[in-house]
């Protein structure tokens, strides 16, 4: 497996056949500063985490230019159907769907997840979600995004049924867990995963401007900290 952050929460993986993108923010993403299209090329599947722009980002433009299948919660999934996404899975908390080389399943977050409309109206779009990414290749590890959340006691269960190998964890604080909660989720919580991948930080000034305090905060932990640098591919 290849993967490449692009920053904020914005991932590909690529393994197989399958070109996945998670929480596309790149057009307007101030971190990214590369080009949309090629860093969507060939995509099979967006993932999506919740219904905040700075995930949605570029998923519509996204579906629509190369046929990916868009994979979210039922009611973010209708919501994007309504701007033209043809090819959806819809599912829901709990929920696993079967991807032809992997399957998706949905876990629990503690975030908000809607949109302001052109009426400036708060729009719901359904709970927030971490997101499990499972090859059938068992060669390929497991990966967890946890999406925007604080940490839990029950990512312990989220542990004990998929062994996550390679974790994406949002460590920018404010809106997020910050760099002491999230290494605590890793260490008490999280013991399968081997690779942790910090996100959600240093995209806008309200969030931490680097990772050095989940780093620090890390010391002694099982799972090495990968940093990786945005735009650049990687094998976890």
């Amino acid at each position: 497996m290849k993967i490449t952050w692009f920053g904020h929460s914005a991932f590909r993986l690529e393994f197989g056949s399958s070109v996945v993108m998670i929480d596309p923010f790149l057009t307007g993403n101030p971190t990214f500063g590369g080009d949309a299209e090629k860093a969507s090329a060939g995509a099979t599947h967006v993932l999506l985490t919740h219904g905040h722009g700075d995930h949605i980002g570029d998923t519509v433009a996204i579906c629509k230019r190369t046929g990916a299948k868009l994979v979210t919660n039922y009611d973010l999934a209708m919501y994007l159907a309504r701007q033209g996404v043809e090819k959806l899975d819809p599912m829901n908390t709990g929920g696993t769907t079967d991807q032809g080389e992997f399957s998706v399943s949905l876990t629990i977050a503690f975030h908000s997840s809607s949109e302001i409309d052109a009426n400036g109206v708060s729009q719901c779009l359904g709970l927030p979600n971490g997101i499990v990414v499972t090859p059938k290749d068992t060669a390929e590890p497991v990966v967890y995004h946890m999406g925007d959340t604080d940490v839990f006691s029950d990512m312990a269960l989220i542990d004990e049924l998929y062994r996550p190998a390679v974790a994406m964890v949002p460590v920018g604080d404010r809106f997020t867990m910050g760099p002491r909660s999230a290494a605590l989720a890793l260490k008490r919580f999280l013991p399968s995963v081997r690779t942790a991948i910090p996100c959600h930080y240093a995209t806008f000034g309200l969030l931490l401007p680097d990772a050095s305090g989940f780093v620090a905060a890390m010391d002694g932990a099982n799972a090495r900290v990968l940093v990786p640098e945005k735009g650049v591919a990687f094998t976890p």
